[in-house]
């Protein structure tokens, strides 16, 4: 996240008014970080009649597009259910891992179900994670109706005293409604075991507008209450997540930030716009 507080830098240098070639550079820098052309317009029209610090006034800007929202994790009573939902590819069967362990690393028991039971590659990828970081894994048979193994599971972590219980389902187009109806049958054949508190959806940082669509079309379908955004690791982009927040009125609960295990991070509006602005 570099190019866009580099260009702000600049300006902040700037004696007299910044020249159409500034504005066109910073322009692009806007474009380029996935801020999007609404938001990008605002800072333009700061940037013109802003002397002086503009990263300050740039930075009060972009927190404005960040809700109030508790980004905390839902708990149960007793058991704390988690469902993790997005298209493949976005990083979310990693995410449902990296989930794990942060939980896994404050003491907690941690059940985790591939319910991903149409990709063999998937449940052997969360097998693996599992036993990387030592937590049960539930798993069924290949083909096995997505539901019943999520039941399943509800039921291990209640019998066998399991304090979070994370769900990894069936990566799908946000597009085939008949794939995300059987996202809401997941959720209610565990529903009658156990409530689901908590309902994921992981997006891909680097897709800009496309993750908005899916985000729009997985709200239309399933209860969110808060979203994972991924990739968000060393490049200029990261803007969507702002966008999205925004559109989707979700907070952002977690950001990945890499590929280890430990780059799935708790969300803070503040330490990520500083980020995004850092020259």
């Amino acid at each position: 996240m570099g190019l866009f507080g580099k260009i702000l830098s600049k300006f902040n240098s700037l004696t007299g008014a910044p020249t159409a070639l500034d504005l066109d550079e910073l322009e692009s820098a806007l474009l380029a970080a996935d801020l999007g052309p609404k938001l990008s317009k605002e800072i333009l029209e700061l940037s013109k009649r802003q002397r002086g610090d503009l990263t300050e006034h740039v930075e009060k800007l972009l927190l404005t597009y960040f809700s109030s929202l508790d980004r905390g994790i839902i708990r149960g009573e007793k058991l704390t259910t988690i469902m993790v939902v997005g298209v493949n590819g976005t990083g979310k069967t990693t995410s449902v891992a990296k989930l794990a362990y942060l939980f896994k690393k404050s003491g907690e028991k941690v059940l985790l179900t591939a319910a991903d039971t149409f990709r063999a590659a998937a449940v052997d990828q969360l097998k693996t994670w599992a036993q990387r970081i030592d937590v049960a894994i539930n798993t069924g048979r290949d083909g096995q109706d997505p539901a019943s193994v999520a039941f399943d599971g509800a039921k291990r972590a209640i019998d066998e005293g399991f304090a979070l219980h994370i769900i990894d389902t069936a990566g799908r187009l946000h597009t085939q409604s008949n794939l995300m109806e059987e996202l809401a049958k997941v959720q209610r054949v565990v529903e009658k075991v156990a409530p689901v508190n908590e309902v994921l959806l992981v997006l891909d940082g680097a897709m800009g507008q496309n993750a908005m669509a899916q985000g729009k079309e997985f709200t239309s379908s399933i209860p969110l209450t808060g979203l994972i955004v991924t990739k968000l690791d060393g490049s200029a982009k990261g803007g969507a997540a702002l966008l999205v927040e925004k559109e989707l009125t979700l907070p952002i609960k977690f950001i990945g930030l890499g590929e280890s295990i430990e780059d799935l991070t708790a969300f803070e509006p503040g330490d990520f716009v500083k980020k995004l602005l850092a020259p």
